[in-house]
């Protein structure tokens, strides 16, 4: 059973992590947006991928809230970085 500052250790970790992921993600969106205002992107694609943040976003939040917190503190040292911009990419038919 982990102590009580093994548990807020794996808060602040895990936090760090969905603030920079969400960082990774948002300057993504930034450079997607940058890309439409220079006119190489129409509205229906600036709109996919804005809809693909939002999904990316709310996959790191899940991972971020509902998993349980020693857990995923420990998987995000473990194991390869998740791309999350990819998790949002709406499901190839």
């Amino acid at each position: 059973m982990p102590t009580k500052a093994e548990r807020r250790a794996a808060r602040e970790a895990l936090a760090a992590y969905h603030a920079s992921q969400l960082t990774l993600l948002v300057e993504r969106v930034g450079v997607e947006i940058d890309r439409y205002r220079a006119g190489q992107l129409d509205a229906f694609e600036i709109d996919r991928l804005l809809f693909q943040y939002s999904r990316a976003a709310k996959e790191l939040w899940k991972f971020c809230n509902l998993v349980d917190v020693e857990i995923a503190a420990k998987s995000v040292g473990d194991q390869p970085r998740i791309d999350w911009w990819e998790r949002g990419a709406p499901q190839k038919r």
